[in-house]
């Protein structure tokens, strides 16, 4: 077994994109352990995944076993959970092991003043498409982590997605952007798929066309980074009077744009909202 013991503390949704992430990016089985809440879904996730994973329902110190072993400790938990976690794992981690939260909401000095003095701290916002290779991870590193800390971590994560290092006031936003994106992009897909169906489409293909657009798209903009934005992509494809321009117009017409922009800030509220909320336990 080469690289560092990772311990992935729940396997919620996130936790799981990144594990699946990992493995796919030559990442052990071996190097990894596991906790679930029950033997169900403990079973049942070992299977999944080929790591081993430990049952709460079965050790009360699951998440202490665990994180005694390992160098990184990803947190996969509800943000309100995640102080107590903390606590919980404090007397058995590691000196130099690095804690990463993927929560929402929780700062690195939550996380800090939670366990012990001087122990690393990263808080990261990545999005799910992690699982397919194609995620995004937001990293903030906290005051008693190296700079050779951070680059492992973002190593780990940038084999299935982009890293970005950024202070951890951005958290948020990039949260808004990054985080809830790719929600929006279903949303979009699903209502590109209603209006094909209401259009006569059979619904099977108009859901597959809707997706295979947006990965399209996507890819479109991927690709002409630095040669051509969103926007000008936008206008090459929408000809005067064109049928394009005629549903681009309907959407401004709503402001659609005002709308997402909108939505994105609300975002970032309600994560700000969530912080105080949690400061005040």
């Amino acid at each position: 077994m080469t690289g560092p013991k990772i311990a992935m503390l729940g396997l919620g949704s996130m936790n799981g994109a990144i594990l699946t992430g990992l493995l796919s990016s030559g990442v052990s089985p071996e190097q990894v352990v596991a906790t679930s809440r029950s033997s169900e879904s403990a079973q049942r996730r070992s299977q999944h995944y080929g790591v081993q994973v430990l049952a709460e329902e079965n050790d009360d110190a699951a998440n202490r076993t665990a994180a005694a072993q390992a160098e990184i400790v990803f947190l996969g938990v509800k943000p309100y959970q995640i102080t107590d976690l903390c606590a919980g794992i404090k007397d058995a981690l590691k000196p130099g092991a690095v804690v990463v939260s993927v929560a929402a909401a929780v700062t690195l000095e939550m996380m800090e003043a939670a366990l012990a003095e001087g122990q690393p701290v990263i808080r990261t916002m990545p999005n799910t498409p992690l699982s397919v290779g194609a995620g995004v991870v937001g990293l903030s590193a906290g005051t008693h982590t190296s700079q050779q800390q951070v680059e492992l971590v973002a190593e780990l994560l940038g084999a299935s997605g982009s890293v970005h290092v950024i202070p951890e006031e951005q958290i948020d936003a990039l949260s808004a952007i990054a985080g809830s994106g790719p929600a929006y992009a279903f949303y979009l897909a699903e209502q590109m798929a209603a209006a094909g169906a209401e259009l006569g489409l059979d619904p099977e293909l108009a859901a597959g066309l809707a997706a295979e657009t947006i990965y399209g798209a996507g890819k479109m903009l991927l690709e002409n980074q630095g040669k051509a934005d969103a926007a000008q992509l936008r206008r090459n494809v929408t000809s005067p009077n064109g049928t394009t321009e005629q549903a681009i117009s309907t959407f401004d017409a709503a402001d659609m744009g005002q709308t997402i922009r909108a939505g994105a800030a609300a975002a970032a509220a309600r994560a700000a909202e969530i912080t105080g909320q949690l400061r005040g336990q």
